[in-house]
């Protein structure tokens, strides 16, 4: 059982994480007037990050849908 992959998604109760394009990076940090290193962060190995693919540098969409569409930003770090 400690091979097997945990599927942390199924439950529902974690929004969706996706990585942002590269392309789409530049754009946001102008948007918000800040720099990536001002962003939030999420540790590399956090469940989600691991589930994705996601790289120390990516940065990290997530959308939360409860009563309206939130969004939030974070940095993957070390």
């Amino acid at each position: 059982m400690a091979d097997e992959k945990i599927d942390v998604t199924i439950s529902g109760m974690v929004p969706e994480h996706e990585i942002l394009a590269k392309g789409k990076e530049a754009e946001l940090l102008a948007t918000f007037g800040i720099d990536r290193e001002k962003l939030p962060k999420i540790k590399v190995n956090d469940p989600q990050c691991k589930n994705l693919g996601a790289k120390v540098g990516d940065i990290i969409k997530i959308t939360r849908k409860d009563t309206c569409t939130n969004l939030a930003y974070r940095l993957v770090v070390k």
